[in-house]
C-alpha cells in the first residue's frame, strides 16, 4: 500500500511540473509588462516541430527562434497585433493554435457541428426503423415433411 502512494504522490508531483515553461531566463525582459504581452501572444502560437504545443511550452530550438522574435519585434515597438501578422506572414496561419474564421476555415470550424448533426441524424433514423416483420410459423403439411427428414437415417 504504501508503494501504491508513493507512486500517487510522484505522479502527482511531476503532473504539478507540467504546465512549467519552456522560456529561458535569458530570453525573458526586463519589463514586465512587455514580458506579460510576449507570454499573451507566445501562447497563441504554435511550435511548428512540436506541433500540439505552444512555442512557451516547447524546448525546440524553432520554438526559442520565434520567443526571440516575438521579444524582439516586441522591442522594436510593434503591437501585438503587428507582432502576430508578422509571425503569420513569415510562417502561414499553420502557426496559430487557434486557427482565424474566414472562408478558407469554415469546414475547419464547422466540422464539429456537422459531426454532431449527422449523429443525431443517424440515431433519429435507427429509432424510426420498423419492428422486424414477425415470421410465420410453419404449417402443418411443412412440419410433417420436417419430421419425415430428420427421422430419416
Amino acid at each position: 500500500m504504501t508503494r501504491f502512494r508513493s507512486t500517487i504522490a510522484a505522479l502527482a508531483l511531476s503532473l504539478a511540473a507540467a504546465p512549467a515553461l519552456a522560456v529561458q531566463p535569458n530570453e525573458v525582459l526586463k519589463d514586465p509588462v512587455m514580458e506579460a504581452r510576449a507570454r499573451h501572444i507566445s501562447e497563441g502560437l504554435r511550435c511548428l516541430v512540436c506541433q500540439n504545443q505552444s512555442i512557451d511550452d516547447s524546448d525546440a530550438p524553432l520554438a526559442k527562434d520565434l520567443r526571440v522574435l516575438v521579444r524582439e519585434r516586441l522591442k522594436e515597438g510593434d503591437s501585438n497585433g503587428q507582432v502576430i501578422d508578422y509571425v503569420v506572414a513569415r510562417y502561414g496561419e499553420f502557426v496559430l493554435l487557434r486557427p482565424v474564421f474566414g472562408w478558407h476555415t469554415l469546414l475547419l470550424w464547422l466540422s464539429p457541428l456537422l459531426a454532431v448533426g449527422l449523429g443525431a441524424f443517424g440515431i433519429w433514423r435507427l429509432s424510426r426503423r420498423r419492428p422486424p416483420t414477425r415470421v410465420a410459423g410453419l404449417s402443418k403439411a411443412e412440419e410433417a415433411e420436417v419430421e419425415a427428414l430428420l427421422k430419416r437415417p
